[in-house]
Parts: structure tokens; sequence; C-alpha cells
């Protein structure tokens, strides 16, 4: 049984940093890609950024380029997605997910499992 557990959100200023974790368990990793999504009041679920966890290739959404970094460990088996310059628009449920499809996806129902999201909130 796969099991995502998030980590590190809370409430920052404007221009602070966040750093997120998802610690993964339950399986071998290593063929894997594991996603980094945000859900709004009142909007849908949307695309933070993507990683293989064999080889490191990563993919971001436009609005969190340059800002926000995804990266993985082996040993510890977590992912982590590290967010600086944060702005109000940030602010959302953060979700950590896995499916084991070597494509590296981008929406939300091609991901098999969730973890159970953690709170940002960004002030201005």
């Amino acid at each position: 049984q796969v099991q995502l557990v998030e980590s590190g959100g809370g409430l920052v200023q404007a221009g602070g940093s966040l750093r997120l974790s998802c610690a993964a368990s339950g399986r071998t990793f290593s063929s894997y890609v594991m996603g980094w999504f945000r859900q709004a009041p009142g909007k849908e679920r949307e695309f933070v950024a993507v990683i293989r966890w064999s080889g490191g290739t990563t993919t971001y959404a436009d609005p969190v380029k340059g800002r926000f970094t995804i990266s993985r460990d082996n040993v510890k088996n977590t992912v982590y997605l590290q967010m600086n310059s944060l702005k109000p628009e940030d602010t959302a449920v953060y979700y950590c997910a896995a499916t084991p499809r070597w494509v590296m996806a981008t929406t939300p129902k091609r991901y098999d499992y969730w973890g159970q999201g953690t709170q940002v909130t960004v002030s201005s």
C-alpha cells in the first residue's frame, strides 16, 4: 500500500520561502513519477511540478518556474518542493501524488496515489 505524507506547510509573508516534504512508503519508487499539485478554495486542483524518480527529470508549471524547485532523496524516499519568492496567489493546499507510469504527467487524473495535503498560506 503506497502512502504519501506531506509536511512543511504554514503561514509565510510574501517574498518568503517554505520547503514541503512528501515521505513515500509502501513501494520501491525508482520507476515512479512524483508530482506536486495545489488547490485553492473554489478552484480546480492544478499542476505545480513533477519529477521522475529515476534520473531526476523535472517539469514545472509556468507560474512557478524560477521560484519553485522539486527534488528527491533516494535514501529517505522523500520528495521536496522548495518554494521561494512566495506570492499571495500561491496560497493553496499542496498535494503530493505518485504514479507508476513513466509519463511526466501534469494532470491529476493520471496519478494513482495522493497524500492528505498541507496548507500553504502567503500573506501580503
